[in-house]
């Protein structure tokens, strides 16, 4: 995944994304620390991420593990704090590798998966954090689980499988107003008990903010489009 040197700015892009995370929490009534920027570098070179790195930042999202482990290995070597998140479907036959590399996987969606993860946990004798997408929008090509499901999985996963949930994500549809599903995670978080909510990218995170958002995903405004595939 090392391609060229980067041909866009990532530092100023990064320093904007934060100006204006900033501004968002102020505006909400919350410390900018409240937020953690999830820089997206799916489908970048490894030289747009280092970039981001040796610009300070830390924490990044990545798609797909097999990608994430050739781009971010080398990179942890050189920069062992920065951390991880898995923002793409877990496929179960790659939850041993997962659990491996990533610090946080946000897309805990299936009975079986959940059981997976604590299978590997028990095995390991640890687990990364843990967040349980929900398809908000009910879409049926789509990852998640359905709201009126959220509440008897999210038992599952922590009562019954003992795995550390400690929030929610969503994608909202693109044709749909994003604040109605801010607002739904934020309420199926909060009758959880859950703190975290993963919601936000770069066309509405500081919507996202406003509802809450305590994880923000953002990819095209840090580091431009991702190259065709």
């Amino acid at each position: 995944m090392d391609g060229a040197p980067p041909t866009i700015d990532v530092a100023a892009n990064l320093a904007t994304v934060k100006a204006r995370t900033a501004a968002a929490a102020r505006a909400a009534g919350r410390t900018a620390d409240a937020v953690t920027l999830v820089a997206v570098s799916k489908g970048h070179a490894a030289a747009r991420a280092r970039a981001a790195v040796e610009a300070g930042h830390r924490v990044f999202g990545e798609n797909r593990v097999q990608e994430a482990a050739a781009k971010w290995l080398p990179l942890r070597a050189a920069y062992p704090d920065a951390r991880l998140h898995l923002i793409g479907p877990l496929q179960t036959n790659k939850v041993r590798e997962a659990m491996a590399l990533f610090d946080v996987i946000e897309t805990v969606d299936r009975p079986r998966l959940a059981a997976a993860l604590a299978g590997e946990s028990a095995r390991i004798g640890r687990c990364p954090a843990l967040f349980v997408e929900v398809n908000t929008g009910e879409e049926p090509q789509k990852a998640g689980v359905p709201p009126a499901d959220a509440d008897a999985f999210i038992a599952l996963c922590r009562d019954t499988h003992r795995l550390p949930v400690v929030g929610l994500m969503c994608i909202p549809p693109p044709d749909e107003e994003p604040a109605l599903h801010f607002a739904l995670l934020a309420d199926i978080a909060r009758r959880n008990g859950l703190a975290g909510l993963s919601m936000g990218m770069s066309a509405d995170f500081e919507t996202a903010i406003r509802f809450g958002a305590t994880h923000i995903r953002v990819g095209t405004a840090i580091f431009g489009e991702r190259p065709a595939h």
